[in-house]
């Protein structure tokens, strides 16, 4: 039976809607709960028994090293520094994939408040991934499910199937399986994963699977300062 074994988190961002508090650290290290957003990440990954993660860093990268050095995660983890330019979501994630053994991933963004809620989810997420044979499968939630009202949505969801035609009420949570071969294409070193999900798209190839559980994301300073509030 195939299985994801490496899970990538993308930690290169600017965190510029989180200003002025990602003046001074990266994104993935805001703190909620005094847990930082990427270390939620990774313990959801360890509890999923995923044996390799591979994180990207670009901003403030040296902070980000010497968090992950110092915490000792007791899991396999491998920093891609992106210099002297930020690859973008698609090719950040196609940087770190490219070399690797493995033909299949587990992809999170840290901006999402991951917990063992989501375990079950993504197990089945897997299970439909492989039964499928699908290329590439998002994790959805319906946007009335979102801490942060005023996200709109990026999807509609029909048959396991994702589309554009509106209303577009699913909200795109940060997760994502995918398969390697879907970048063949892409030979630009910097590119939006948008690109290779409007590609998978204009073939009706690009797979869903709609979360239950309530989402927060850490949108904007506002967003941020009212999940502080929350917790």
């Amino acid at each position: 039976m195939n299985k994801i074994e490496v899970a990538v988190i993308l930690s290169a961002g600017f965190g510029k809607r989180l200003y002025p508090i990602t003046n001074k650290i990266p994104k993935p290290l805001l703190e909620i709960e005094n847990e930082t957003i990427l270390e939620k990440t990774i313990k959801l990954v360890k509890k999923l028994n995923l044996k390799k993660i591979l994180i990207n860093a670009h901003y403030k990268r040296d902070q980000l090293k010497n968090f992950i050095e110092k915490k000792n995660f007791d899991i396999d983890i491998k920093l891609f520094e992106e210099v002297p330019k930020v690859l973008n979501t698609g090719g950040g994630i196609l940087n770190m994939i490219m070399e690797n053994k493995n033909e299949y991933f587990l992809a999170f963004n840290p901006d999402t408040l991951w917990n063992e809620n989501y375990i079950d989810e993504i197990l089945e997420m897997e299970n439909q991934f492989f039964n499928s044979n699908s290329k590439n499968i998002l994790l959805v939630v319906n946007k009335d499910k979102s801490f942060d009202q005023n996200l709109t949505g990026d999807f509609n969801l029909e048959a396991d199937k994702l589309n554009k035609t509106k209303p577009l009420n699913f909200i795109y949570t940060g997760c994502q399986l995918l398969e390697k071969k879907i970048f063949k294409k892409f030979n630009n070193k910097s590119f939006p994963m948008s690109e290779v999900w409007n590609d998978l798209l204009s073939r009706n190839e690009l797979m869903g699977f709609e979360s239950k559980v309530n989402f927060k994301h850490v949108t904007n300073y506002a967003i941020y300062n009212k999940l502080l509030k929350s917790n």
